[in-house]
């Protein structure tokens, strides 16, 4: 008895540094082992003959046990390790989403700001009365960024078109570039189509007015048939280059293909003849579920 167990202890070194197939193979042995001695002994003194046998059948039992415990455990822990990893992972996603957002957000605010106090300047040096207005536009923009920045920490920040389109023609017009705007018969978009597409507004607006030397922009919104079902398209132009220095990452664009890309959409930018910049997103509408 004292042999029988004596390599019991080994079972679990055994259980965790041998695989599967060397465990099989043990078995197989041992069940070969114990035919021979049947066959040898012709069931006479088969007890004592088989007790190797059973020694090393104990011995296997006690490592299939010690692995299986093995693997159980590597299992929870592997599964404690991955829901770590996931809410890690979540909150990365989610401090990259804020980011992208305040970009998107304050960018235009700021450009228009320091392109309104730049003219309050030079109006204020040849002594015009308009300075004081456009210092009162530069006050109310900065409330508006204020309240907006609120509104993105607390998460309810919701775009509007719209709205978007309208201040982009404000802001264009008010830094001397000529805006139009060419809407058509459309049923009420979906908020996630409106908020992303007001997104791209917005991105285009700062673009214009900080990477080109655009003289006129034309904005065009409308609901085209598609293949598989309709899809809203904006389309802005301009004669000013808008295109990013190599090297961007998610804010700009790369965000705007981000937002897009999540309701199925795509963002196409070229550069035509004669400098005129296009960009135009397009959403399916029928993929839309929010």
């Amino acid at each position: 008895m004292a042999l029988l167990f004596a390599p019991v202890p080994f079972a679990i070194p055994l259980a965790v540094m041998a695989s599967v197939r060397i465990l099989a193979v043990l078995y197989g042995a041992a069940v070969l082992m114990g035919t021979a001695v049947l066959a040898v002994t012709g069931g006479r003194g088969a007890g004592l003959a088989l007790t190797p046998v059973i020694m090393l059948i104990g011995f296997l039992l006690s490592a299939s046990v010690s692995r299986i415990s093995a693997w159980s455990l590597s299992v929870m822990w592997g599964l404690e390790r991955a829901i770590q990893t996931e809410t890690r992972l979540a909150m990365a996603e989610e401090r990259l989403r804020f980011g992208r957002d305040l970009h998107d957000l304050m960018g235009r605010n700021f450009t228009v700001i320091a392109l309104k106090s730049e003219m309050a300047v030079q109006l204020a040096r040849r002594s015009r009365r308009e300075a004081v207005d456009q210092m009162v536009e530069v006050q109310r923009l900065a409330q508006d960024a204020q309240g907006e920045a609120r509104g993105l920490v607390l998460g309810y920040r919701k775009v509007d078109l719209r709205v978007e389109l309208r201040g982009a023609v404000g802001v264009l017009e008010a830094a001397g570039v000529r805006c139009s705007i060419t809407e058509g018969d459309q049923p009420e978009l979906p908020s996630a189509v409106q908020s992303a597409l007001g997104w791209v507004v917005r991105e285009a607006t700062i673009n214009v007015l900080r990477h080109g030397h655009a003289q006129w922009c034309a904005i065009t919104l409308a609901v085209s048939p598609a293949i598989a079902g309709q899809r809203v398209v904006l389309t802005i132009e301009s004669d000013g280059a808008l295109i990013e220095p190599s090297g961007t990452t998610r804010s700009g664009l790369p965000g705007l293909r981000e937002r897009l890309a999540a309701l199925h959409g795509i963002l196409q930018v070229e550069l035509g003849e004669q400098g005129v910049f296009r960009l135009m997103a397009a959403v399916p509408l029928d993929k839309v579920t929010v």
